[in-house]
């Protein structure tokens, strides 16, 4: 966690005993745009590739986290907490799922073409190749604070 995210942390919690545990992260691709959905209710989902999560030897999401979400400069723009994690495949994630995750036009249709895009496009990059049953890690989230 960079400098500015962990004094907006420690800023919000003041003198309240505060979670012991906080990530700090921007999303994938268009992290301004996708910040600002967040920010404004829109975007209340996210989802990432599992095998990302075991690559990086990273724990997934679980209920109760607390994320500092960041902008493309890297600054904090929200604090979010993880309200429901399901790991499933690719293919079986639910319309209702994509529409919270809030993107485009809000359709199972976008949500699919661009998640298969993105995924492609990282997996790509760890010499990895997209599959509609490859696991990805489906987060709820609801919006704690936005930094003003």
């Amino acid at each position: 966690m960079n400098k500015k995210a962990e004094l907006y942390w420690n800023q919000f919690w003041k003198e309240k005993e505060k979670p012991l545990s906080v990530t700090a992260w921007q999303f994938g691709f268009e992290p301004d745009e996708l910040a600002q959905l967040v920010i404004d209710g829109i975007k209340t989902a996210t989802c990432s590739s599992y095998l990302a999560y075991q690559i990086e030897n990273e724990s997934i999401p679980a209920v109760d986290d607390y994320s500092i979400i960041l902008n493309s400069h890297d600054d904090p723009v929200a604090i979010i907490r993880t309200a429901a994690v399901q790991v499933m495949p690719f293919s079986e994630v639910p319309e209702s799922f994509a529409i919270a995750e809030g993107e485009g036009d809000i359709s199972y249709v976008y949500w699919r073409k661009s998640h298969e895009v993105f995924f492609k496009n990282e997996l790509a990059t760890m010499g990895k190749k997209f599959s509609e049953e490859m696991l990805v890690v489906c987060e709820r989230f609801e919006l704690i604070d936005v930094k003003i």
